[in-house]
């Protein structure tokens, strides 16, 4: 048996080279044609490549793939995928019955001389596991952290040489696809926050699962996915948006939860510039939340997934646990536009919590300065106090005295605000009290989420529901 963790890439390469009914194109644009390089270098490619290619000039690029407004777009790369397996097919029709074909393309923004920019870039792959079958597509988008152009040249050369592997060689096995994907490539060198596959060989895959463990392996630290449960691509998704975030166990979604997004949503449209069609609603759930009885749950995961894609929601997961770095991290993507978080008047209490930021140089203030930039804003629910029975909000916000003049601060320059209107009628409920109904069989628990989630709870029997009429 061969121990892959040490196989070299030039190896890996002439594996591919030497199974003979594996052949295919590459199409690279942006950084060189550094996958397709690795195969000529391993020796044994021509039986393995049909032809390269890479239009660096734009008007070449219009030629062969028509005209775009960006270059460097799943958009883009979906294009290329199409027209090169097609001229694959048609150009040489008598290989279709003695080769499984394939179709390598990427589109890469890699870094420029002057290191001003980040290197970004899509990669696909357009392949056949048996012959003359149907093609699956395996698509991703990757962001590189070497400091050198050459060096990312090299990331790039290594990642496709991996993906056309795991492609061909690991198939079958998530984890395993994922181990070669990455191989050789730390998170150091590259990200990788969107994989998403289709195909007739992927019918059984859910690619929700495939985001949440791109997070869970730190392959990234944070990707989406929408309603349909299509994955996404942040950047991409939230481009030109304003973002209103919303942080939670969602465990299950209940009225509060609805009532908090769906009044912050509108409390929120009142910002200047911020409208309905250029507002992305994101619901987000952090790998601590995932986490039961020690591990994280995959179908924990995909039965809260399905509850918020119900009610027509983005979903985030990430493994920013605390506050601050996750609005840092939407900060970066929503530059220009503006920000709304909305959290709870105890989550705000952890907050303004000092010790929560004692591995920070710049403690409690560099998180405010990272969480609270430019053009972001707090929204804050409130609560019913367990103690005394009054309404826990920021106008009776409880706060050491050294921290009064940092929460004025915050208030005077709208970046900080109380939620307007909300239903105090809500106010009792509790996700965890939801969920241990839910699991005792009390029927009130109905009365404690939205209509469209009873259905789904009780038709996919979610959170440990069981149908009765369908046991007996």
């Amino acid at each position: 048996m061969i121990d892959e963790r040490r196989l070299t890439t030039e190896e890996k390469a002439l594996k591919i080279n030497l199974t003979s009914d594996i052949y295919g194109c590459f199409a690279e644009i942006g950084a060189g044609q550094e996958v397709a390089a690795n195969f000529f270098k391993a020796g044994g490619s021509s039986g393995t490549i049909a032809h390269t290619q890479s239009a660096y000039d734009m008007k070449v690029s219009d030629s062969l793939y028509g005209e775009a407004s960006r270059y460097v777009c799943e958009e883009r790369l979906i294009t290329m995928l199409d027209t090169e397996y097609a001229n694959l097919e048609n150009r040489l029709p008598q290989k279709i019955q003695e080769s499984r074909f394939f179709a390598f393309c990427n589109t890469v923004e890699s870094l420029n001389y002057h290191k001003t920019n980040q290197g970004q870039g899509w990669v696909g792959m357009r392949f056949q596991l048996g012959l003359e079958e149907k093609p699956n597509d395996v698509i991703l988008h990757i962001k590189m952290h070497d400091n050198s152009h050459k060096a990312q040249q090299e990331a790039i050369g290594i990642l496709g040489v991996n993906l056309i592997y795991a492609c061909y060689f690991h198939n079958d096995n998530l984890d395993d696809f994922l181990t070669n994907l990455v191989h050789r490539l730390p998170r150091e060198r590259m990200e990788i926050d969107m994989l998403r596959v289709s195909g007739p060989d992927f019918d059984d895959i859910d690619n929700r699962i495939i985001a949440l463990n791109l997070v869970k392996r730190g392959i990234t630290n944070a990707t989406m996915f929408d309603l349909g449960g299509h994955v996404l691509q942040p950047a991409t998704a939230l481009y030109k948006k304003n973002i209103l975030l919303m942080r939670g166990r969602f465990r299950p979604v209940t009225k509060v939860h609805i009532d908090m997004i769906e009044r912050g949503k509108e409390q929120f449209m009142r910002e200047v510039g911020v409208e309905e069609d250029n507002l992305q609603v994101v619901f987000e759930l952090t790998l601590k939340d995932l986490t039961a009885d020690g591990k994280i749950s995959d179908k924990d995961f995909v039965d809260r997934a399905e509850l918020l894609g119900t009610l027509g929601y983005t979903v985030m997961i990430s493994n920013y646990l605390k506050h601050y770095k996750m609005v840092d991290y939407l900060s970066t993507i929503a530059r220009g536009r503006k920000m709304g978080v909305i959290v709870g008047i105890y989550n705000l209490q952890t907050i303004f919590d000092e010790k929560y930021y004692g591995n920070l140089p710049g403690g409690l203030l560099e998180a405010f300065g990272r969480g609270f930039g430019h053009d972001v804003k707090m929204l804050v629910y409130p609560a019913n106090n367990v103690e005394t029975g009054e309404i826990y909000e920021l106008s009776n916000f409880r706060i050491d005295d050294n921290l009064k003049g940092l929460l004025q601060y915050m208030k005077d320059n709208n970046k900080l605000e109380a939620f307007e209107d909300y239903d105090p009628k809500l106010l009792h409920i509790m996700s965890d009290d939801v969920l241990s109904k839910i699991k005792a069989d009390v029927t009130s628990w109905e009365d404690d989420v939205p209509f469209e989630v009873v259905k789904a709870i009780k038709f996919y029997e979610l959170f440990g529901y069981l149908n009765k009429e369908v046991a007996n």
